[in-house]
């Protein structure tokens, strides 16, 4: 088990896709997605395994829920700087994390 302190720094927020392009570089399929997480944090680039359930005009103009003081992962070609999350369906297609009202983004889970 962790400290309620260690879960206190992960720091999740709230951001909008405003992009999502395939990623045919990726080893198992995926996009790449371009977040803003707004002001302070600023627009943020992550590799989402998500091909399963949706299609990138889906995913332009969601809500998403993400990690962003993970520090940045080399994927391939591509750095991923937040973890988008999502959880597996019953068959482990990736189902987004989101909220389920429209919030401001760069909005902090606590």
């Amino acid at each position: 088990m962790i400290k309620f302190s260690e879960f206190e720094n992960v720091d999740i927020r709230v951001g909008r896709i405003v992009r999502a392009e395939a990623f045919p570089e990726a080893r198992k399929p995926a996009y790449r997605l371009t977040i803003d997480f707004g002001a302070s944090i600023g627009v943020k680039r992550s590799s989402a395994q998500l091909t399963e359930r949706y299609r990138p005009a889906s995913l332009e103009g969601r809500l998403v829920l993400a990690v962003t003081n993970l520090p940045p992962r080399q994927i391939g070609p591509f750095v991923s700087e937040v973890l988008t999350l999502g959880v597996p369906d019953a068959n482990g297609a990736v189902v987004l994390v989101v909220p389920d009202q429209e919030v401001p983004v760069g909005g902090k889970l606590f």
